[in-house]
């Protein structure tokens, strides 16, 4: 058996409208009769109350967060988290978005799948550019080198062939 929802107040220095408010809201847990286990109310009342605002009766603890947004949400405890705690974690996630938001419109970021048609037009034109060389060059190299025009001809593209299916076994990344 614990104290009464009044002696809880006077204990914690609140009215007891307050205490009310608090266990109606889940943010402290009466005993089955109705009484008030001082110590586990305190503790709960702590980790489920949000802390006070600028100009009341303590000043609001600082919460350390990342410079810069961080890389991903704030570590929460194990066993569940606070109001101040949920609290905190979307206004991080919010600055994160805002961030990303800022970047785009900044021209910082890109669209990845048109990143990467972008990358596969490139690299097919560059495909067609070494398959059209043989037939282009094929003919002056023979003159110089005082070869058949066609032989050359044949040498060259199975040489670019060769070298482009090696190329194209490579698998570029684009995470």
């Amino acid at each position: 058996m614990g104290i009464s929802i009044r002696a809880y107040a006077r204990h914690r220095g609140v009215t007891d409208t307050a205490v009310h408010k608090a266990i109606r809201a889940g943010r402290i847990t009466p005993e089955a009769d109705g009484t008030i286990d001082a110590d586990r109310a305190d503790r709960e009342w702590a980790r489920n109350s949000e802390a006070p605002k600028a100009g009341t009766r303590a000043k609001a603890p600082k919460v350390a967060v990342p410079e810069g947004g961080g890389d991903g949400p704030a570590a929460l405890p194990a066993g569940g988290t606070s109001l101040l705690q949920a609290r905190t974690v979307n206004e991080v996630v919010k600055a994160q978005t805002n961030k990303v938001r800022l970047a785009r419109l900044k021209g910082e970021l890109v669209d990845r799948p048109q990143a990467i048609a972008h990358v596969f037009k490139l690299a097919r034109s560059e495909r067609d550019a070494w398959l059209n060389w043989p037939a282009r060059i094929s003919a002056q190299m023979a003159a110089k080198l005082g070869v058949d025009p066609h032989t050359m001809h044949i040498a060259l593209e199975a040489a670019v062939r060769e070298h482009l299916q090696e190329l194209g076994e490579m698998r570029p990344r684009v995470d």
